[in-house]
């Protein structure tokens, strides 16, 4: 071995052992921190103030900022809040941005960022804490600005208009909407198709304010709009979100067709994004089934077969069977014995709907044997109060689905029979039915149609033979009677036994 190589071998030695040296004082300063971060996690329960201390002395132990000031920050924090020191917890949620520069991740501190917000959200249960969580989103949203990370600006201001619609604070939440809007867009106004997820975002949010408000006019405008969007690839539950909504719309207008289709997409939408709410758009979508009074089962279909025996939407798989059914007994004992059903306001506004359409059905049937009846044998046989009986007769009666009157004396409906009446309204429809025919054949059918050369003066008869040649004289048989075998007397027209033969044709 050479000099030069012995110099080259003691060099790389000497580098190995002075890499290794600065390697092992750095993990153990690593490990003293880290030491430090999970002992303050193990009293924060049993000691939140000093676990407090403990976390905020992280940040000074790193000579960078690094991942375990973030994380100590963090947990200083939610604890600062959870003990109501509101201005504390605003002072450290600054510092705690500054780490989201360049000391952590983008995706991690994204992520840190959005549920420190949403532990916040559910903790703003009173004004003071509110106001705290108004300071947290407006320094967050400076924060993302001045970095000009758009993307999470706009992230986070649709998480703040969310809250805000969830509060139904709309004065807030128009202004947010507008601002959003104008973000989404060119310079001319026009929609920015690279921002098409965001502003499928705020149309959801906007669309959902005006259900809410029983906006009508302007929903349908917004719904209309956001299915145009083409340039986006939205989440899924924000289309159903869209879908939803519009569903809602159709049924306030009484689309039941309609409605039925933006159901069946919300769902789909939903379930796809795995969303618990699939589940109440799938009671939605039954209730317009019963609606539309179609004999079609709703869970027929691929999509909703798997949810068919699931125990949450069982009772409207109840109703659908007893309503194509027309039992109207197990249909109202469903209602009785699942309270929760009308729990959701929106089923409980439609579902009369639907019971009256039942119950209506459900007395034309009873009363079809019978000229005569009491309302309170209805209410009886039904079990419905009399005054709804009444109501719903009447209703029969103003519709010409029934004929007869209302004794409120007694109580008691008597039933319009006429059968000679109706006896002549048939012969009558019959006899216009026959004329109706009568015409179509003389009018319109080849063989009964002449020709017009042979009606014309001079010319043949109808049967072909010229008029001028026929001996009428041979039209005679057993003494001189006429055609068809008629012949004349004193007494009057005679009719023999006898046919007319055709004489000789000249």
């Amino acid at each position: 071995m050479s000099d030069d190589d012995d110099f080259m071998q003691d060099s790389d030695q000497e580098q190995y052992d002075f890499e290794y040296e600065d390697d092992d004082e750095q993990e153990t300063g690593d490990v003293d921190v880290e030491n430090k971060y999970y002992n303050a996690k193990q009293i924060k329960v049993d000691n939140p103030e000093e676990a407090i201390t403990e976390f905020l002395g992280l940040p000074a132990l790193e000579q960078e900022k690094g991942d375990w000031g973030f994380k100590g920050l963090k947990q200083a924090i939610k604890l600062e809040f959870k003990l109501g020191q509101y201005d504390k917890a605003v002072e450290h949620y600054r510092e705690l941005l500054t780490y989201v520069k360049s000391a952590v991740t983008r995706n991690y501190s994204e992520k840190s960022i959005n549920n420190m917000l949403d532990f916040i959200e559910k903790g703003s249960d009173d004004q003071r804490a509110y106001k705290c969580m108004e300071q947290f989103y407006s320094q967050t949203l400076e924060s993302f600005q001045s970095t000009n990370n758009e993307r999470l600006w706009l992230k986070t201001n649709i998480k703040l208009a969310r809250l805000w619609l969830d509060r139904k604070e709309y004065t807030h939440l128009v202004r947010k909407v507008r601002e959003l809007h104008k973000a989404c867009q060119k310079d001319d106004g026009t929609d920015d198709p690279s921002k098409g997820t965001y502003s499928l975002e705020v149309y959801a949010l906007e669309i959902q304010m005006y259900a809410d408000t029983r906006n009508n006019k302007r929903l349908k405008a917004l719904y209309q709009r956001a299915l145009k969007v083409r340039s986006a690839v939205p989440h899924p539950k924000i289309m159903g979100i869209i879908r939803e909504s519009g569903g809602k719309m159709h049924m306030s207008e009484e689309n039941w067709a309609a409605a039925q289709t933006d159901f069946f997409e919300s769902f789909r939408n939903y379930d796809e994004a795995g969303s618990l709410q699939r589940i109440q758009v799938l009671k939605y979508l039954v209730l317009t089934t019963m609606l539309m009074g179609s004999d079609i089962n709703p869970f027929d279909s691929q999509e909703t077969k798997p949810y068919k025996n699931d125990p949450r939407i069982s009772a409207m798989t109840d109703l659908v069977d007893a309503y194509q059914r027309n039992d109207i007994h197990r249909y109202e004992s469903i209602l009785q014995n699942n309270k929760d059903v009308l729990e959701d306001p929106f089923i409980a506004e439609n579902i009369d709907e639907v019971t009256r359409s039942m119950r209506t059905k459900a007395v034309l049937k009873l009363i079809a044997p019978y000229t005569r009846f009491t309302l309170a044998f209805i209410a009886k046989q039904l079990k419905i109060s009399e005054n709804e009986v009444q109501d719903i007769v009447g209703f029969l009666i103003v519709d010409k689905k029934l004929r007869g009157k209302i004794d409120q004396s007694n109580g008691s409906v008597e039933i319009e029979s006429n059968p000679d009446a109706d006896r002549t309204q048939a012969m009558q429809e019959w006899t216009s039915a026959i004329r109706s025919l009568w015409k179509t054949v003389l009018n319109e059918a080849e063989g009964f149609k002449a020709d017009d050369s042979s009606v014309m003066l001079g010319g043949t008869a109808a049967s072909g033979f010229p008029a001028s040649h026929i001996d009428f004289e041979g039209l005679k048989q057993n003494g001189g009677r006429g055609p068809n075998g008629w012949s004349k007397s004193r007494g009057g027209q005679k009719r023999s036994g006898g046919r007319a033969q055709l004489g000789s044709v000249k």
